[in-house]
């Protein structure tokens, strides 16, 4: 989808590889934070739906803006530091701008970050236990479709990836959990 948006810059090599897993990994696991907090603390379901989406966006743009802004300014620095001779680059010489780096970032964000909230958009109950597993899943597949340009297995890759978020999951939920009885 990604490389649809974005036409030849993106070649299938993964050039923006990085960009995908840390802006898809980042869109599952905040938003399912959003729902597991929400389900720890034992508030209304219909506040993830609020929450959720007002979380894939806002953090979606900041996250690639912040992509964007650490690029440009390694970019600035590099510049800065060649001969006066010498023009300016737009890029590292891997053809990544930073505006595009930024753009990938938040898409992977945002279509991976709906995962966690499909249940509640789709109303399948329970929706708490659809959730853990619509986010599984994902974790997964985002981290098994590494392999495709990766020589690592894509078990491994999923494992990994699973692993890691669901354990960043457990976190969101044992805090709203903890806090529950304060709302």
């Amino acid at each position: 989808m990604i490389e649809q948006l974005l036409g030849d810059e993106v070649e299938s090599s993964g050039r923006y590889l990085a960009e995908v897993i840390y802006g898809a990994n980042d869109g599952i696991v905040t938003t399912f934070a959003v729902v597991s907090g929400v389900a720890g603390a034992a508030l209304n379901p219909s506040i993830v739906l609020i929450l959720g989406a007002a979380n894939l966006f806002a953090d979606g743009f900041s996250m690639g803006m912040s992509n964007y802004l650490s690029r440009r300014s390694e970019l600035d620095y590099r510049n800065s530091r060649r001969d006066a001779d010498t023009a300016p680059r737009d890029d590292f010489g891997d053809g990544k701008s930073p505006r595009r780096t930024a753009l990938v970032t938040f898409l992977a964000f945002v279509v991976a970050g709906w995962a966690p909230l499909m249940p509640y958009i789709f109303d399948l109950a329970p929706a708490f236990p659809f959730s853990i597993g619509f986010t599984g899943f994902a974790f997964f597949l985002v981290g098994a479709s590494r392999s495709l340009v990766t020589d690592r297995s894509w078990l491994v890759n999923g494992v990994e990836m699973f692993v890691v978020g669901m354990a960043a999951a457990v976190v969101a939920y044992t805090v709203g959990n903890l806090l529950g009885g304060v709302a």
